[in-house]
């Protein structure tokens, strides 16, 4: 009896497992996501994607300008602008939405105390785009005071 109650339990079993949930579609299928380009969606293309600063002396700051265009078709919201060294420092970026074609400014402040050497700071912008992140960045060498820049 056991083992009668054991085969139609795991014959019940196997046909629920054979149905299909009913109204799924194959949207995802036939419409797969793709790059703003290809969408509605706004697009954050960088004049120039690396800025190189050049020599400065250990302990100078400098201050680089990251321009941008909108060139997709709707608005571009830039949410946040961050590094992941204290040293660079996203200062100034804009709060408003950029509308498509136009231009924008992301300012950005390198403190080069105690880095010496070959530095390469990337900033990440985090916007309305697709993919959401966008990454630049600011390089350049750190001379020690004193040192000959030649």
């Amino acid at each position: 009896m056991k083992k009668f109650v054991l085969l139609l339990l795991s014959v019940s079993l196997l046909s629920a497992c054979k149905n299909e949930p009913q109204g799924i579609t194959t949207d995802i299928i036939k419409n797969p996501v793709g790059t703003g380009e290809d969408m509605d969606m706004p697009v954050i293309t960088f004049k120039e994607e690396r800025i190189d600063f050049g020599k400065i002396t250990e302990g100078d700051k400098v201050i680089r300008v990251f321009e941008f265009t909108n060139t997709g078709k709707s608005d571009l919201v830039i949410s946040d602008v961050s590094a992941a060294c204290g040293c660079t420092v996203p200062s100034n970026w804009p709060k408003q939405p950029v509308p498509p074609g136009e231009s924008g400014k992301i300012e950005i402040q390198f403190n080069s105390e105690g880095k010496p050497g070959q530095q390469v700071k990337k900033i990440t912008v985090l916007a309305n785009t697709s993919p959401a992140s966008t990454i630049v960045a600011l390089a350049g060498e750190v001379i020690r005071p004193g040192v000959n820049e030649n």
